[in-house]
């Protein structure tokens, strides 16, 4: 079996490389030219060419591909210096997952598993957990991004023999993650007093990326997984004060809490423009991954402790 991962010299793709390799499945990976990282000895590395994003030439990188894992992607930019943000999000997350998705069906891939984002739903659960079947309400440029690569890849596959897996996974942390996760280890590093002592009754869930990668393994050969859309989740969901007291565990790090009220940080967040930021750090937004766990018999295979642990090891 050959498993191309595109992404792959990403934060969630370098584990999933690593987690494949583990599991002695043969990977190969699909790089832009000029590319410089530098993959393990056994990884087959294939460059893409093409003039652009969409006309991209993915026939050598698919060609004898058992599975793809699509991860490449635009992720969210906190200063997007880009003209049209939402243009380039849908170039990087729809075009390109669209190209491939092309070619990886012209091919015979047996299974398309692409990586999608729980954002789709929006940015907060409510008084229920977000389920597969809870409404689709992208919140951002790079959600609606996500919301419609999944619709393109499931009209794309249909009637063909390539199989369609979805995954929509919460925030992602680990070693080297950046975003909103980076932000606060480095506030710990540096000792910055935080606004956050009054968000103890908000619920979010996150997923650990080895947690994560374990389920994107599991779907590669898993027939309960063909045809499926699957939330993933570290099974504990925290209050951003339990969070960075247990992070600041983690780095044996005392941590400097004040108490701003919610309302408050609303409001200086939509002055910056950093609304999404909010919701990401003093919202709730709880998955359900009863489906997952069931139909998949996955389990996580770090506790949030370990996932933290392991998230600043190095750094410490």
């Amino acid at each position: 079996m050959t498993v191309l991962v595109t992404g792959a010299s990403g934060f969630i793709g370098r584990h999933v490389v690593a987690e494949l390799l583990r599991k002695s499945i043969k990977v190969r990976v699909a790089c832009r030219q000029g590319g410089k990282r530098k993959f393990p000895v056994d990884v087959d590395v294939r460059y893409l060419s093409g003039p652009g994003t969409a006309a991209i030439d993915w026939s050598d990188a698919v060609a004898d591909c058992d599975v793809v894992i699509h991860l490449a992607a635009r992720t969210h930019v906190s200063r997007d210096r880009d003209r049209d943000p939402s243009r380039a999000f849908r170039l990087a997350n729809v075009d390109f997952a669209r190209g491939c998705g092309e070619a990886a069906s012209r091919a015979g891939v047996r299974r398309f598993i692409f990586i999608s984002s729980v954002g789709v739903h929006g940015g907060t659960s409510g008084e229920q957990p977000v389920n597969v079947g809870s409404p689709i309400k992208p919140h951002t440029e790079y959600a609606s991004s996500k919301a419609e690569a999944e619709r393109v890849l499931t009209n794309l596959v249909f009637g063909s023999s390539t199989k369609l897996t979805v995954i929509r996974p919460p925030l992602v942390y680990g070693l080297g993650a950046s975003g909103n996760f980076g932000m606060l280890v480095r506030a710990l590093e540096c000792g910055i007093p935080l606004p956050f002592g009054l968000l103890t009754s908000n619920r979010r869930s996150f997923v650990a990326v080895e947690n994560l990668a374990s389920l994107i393994v599991t779907c590669v050969n898993h027939p309960a997984a063909v045809n499926q859309t699957f939330l993933v989740s570290d099974g504990e969901d925290l209050s951003t004060v339990e969070l960075l007291r247990r992070l600041g565990t983690a780095m044996s790090r005392s941590v400097r809490l004040f108490p701003v009220p919610v309302g408050w940080l609303a409001l200086g967040s939509r002055l910056l423009g950093k609304d999404d930021m909010f919701q990401s750090l003093c919202g709730s937004l709880q998955v359900d991954v009863s489906k997952t766990r069931t139909l998949l018999s996955w389990q996580p295979i770090v506790s949030v402790d370990e996932g933290l642990r392991r998230s600043v090891e190095r750094r410490l």
